[in-house]
């Protein structure tokens, strides 16, 4: 083992037994009047990413914490990233103290709550505030049918049964899965993932470390990021038909075509191939060349740019806070636009 020591794992090993980096968040409630309160949280991490009909965030907390109530009450939540800041980190830690009443953690909040994207479009509706101060925020919904959490009710104390993964889950724990219905950013950094990011323009994101030695909450500051390119793999043309001809039955690439994506991630490389096969018989197509793959490329770029469109349709709602990217391109379509655009 080296210099590596045993130790031993107890409760909340994430920040007892171990280092772990985590977000800085702030998660908006409803209380039983439909105000919105603010908690501290740092375990709230993407649980469904991608193959499903919606996309879900996991968030686990207290049972016996104002968030854990009010989503058992109302179901919806909205996941406030904060940025780097020396003076926001003292608010948040603010917010971070337990057993505070709702009212308590409105007058100790030093942020500023603003309606979000859901209740501007359904303004008949009660939904949870925002904060400006965040570089982004993901509005959700507990999908609580799932692990049949549908009945759990608020209680003083919880003594089982419990659930599995969502709902109550322990004597003093709970989890729940979040349907994200809308991600709101920051237009800079809306502009930064529409069109390429680099050094200057990530968010300020801090990493969270916990609460330590019954006296502090951890953080570490935001320095620029750096990056290391993907390495090139000199992939054998062949491997590369093997794996076209599997794809489907009628269609069919012609070599000179499957060049075009020879520098795709293998990992990626079905998903590609599938969705060339899909254009294709949308448009009773049996062989792609590189004027089908031409066609497919644009397809994809001029998805992005009705992405760009409906991102700046949803600039009005707030230009000077936030805005939605629920439409941005999914990140595989990203990928591979870019190394066809790369090969032509």
């Amino acid at each position: 083992m080296g210099e590596f020591k045993d130790i031993r794992i107890v409760d909340n090993f994430y920040q007892t037994s171990s280092f772990f980096p985590m977000p800085t968040t702030l998660i908006g409630t409803m209380d039983e009047n439909f105000e919105t309160s603010f908690g501290a949280y740092s375990l709230v991490f993407p649980y469904y990413i991608g193959s499903k009909e919606f996309y879900a965030m996991l968030l686990e907390c207290r049972n016996s914490s104002n968030t854990c109530k009010n989503l058992l009450r109302h179901g919806k939540c909205t996941i406030n990233f904060m940025p780097d800041n020396k003076k926001y980190f003292k608010g948040i830690v603010a917010l971070g103290y337990p057993g505070d009443t709702p009212e308590q953690k409105r007058k100790t909040n030093m942020f500023t709550p603003v309606d979000g994207l859901l209740q501007k479009e359904k303004p008949e509706g009660k939904f949870p505030k925002i904060l400006n101060e965040a570089f982004q925020v993901f509005e959700c919904t507990w999908l609580k049918e799932l692990d049949n959490a549908q009945n759990d009710v608020i209680k003083e104390e919880y003594n089982g049964p419990y659930h599995d993964f969502n709902g109550i889950t322990s004597r003093f724990g709970a989890h729940f899965i979040l349907k994200i219905e809308k991600i709101l950013i920051k237009e800079k950094y809306c502009n930064a993932l529409l069109n390429g990011v680099n050094k200057d323009n990530f968010p300020p994101i801090p990493t969270n470390f916990g609460y330590r030695d019954s006296i502090h909450f951890w953080e570490s500051q935001f320095k620029k990021p750096f990056y290391e390119n993907i390495p090139k793999k000199n992939v054998d043309i062949e491997s590369i038909r093997y794996a076209a001809n599997r794809a489907d039955d009628t269609v069919k690439f012609t070599d000179e075509a499957l060049e075009m994506i020879i520098n795709v991630p293998r990992i990626f490389l079905n998903t590609v191939l599938k969705g060339c096969v899909k254009w294709a018989k949308e448009n009773n197509v049996t062989l792609i060349t590189p004027e089908e793959m031409k066609k497919i490329n644009e397809k994809r770029n001029n998805h992005k740019s009705l992405s760009r469109k409906s991102n700046n349709n949803a600039l009005d709602f707030c230009k000077s806070h936030l805005v939605s990217i629920s439409s941005i391109v999914v990140f595989v379509g990203v990928a591979i636009t870019f190394y066809i655009n790369k090969s032509i």
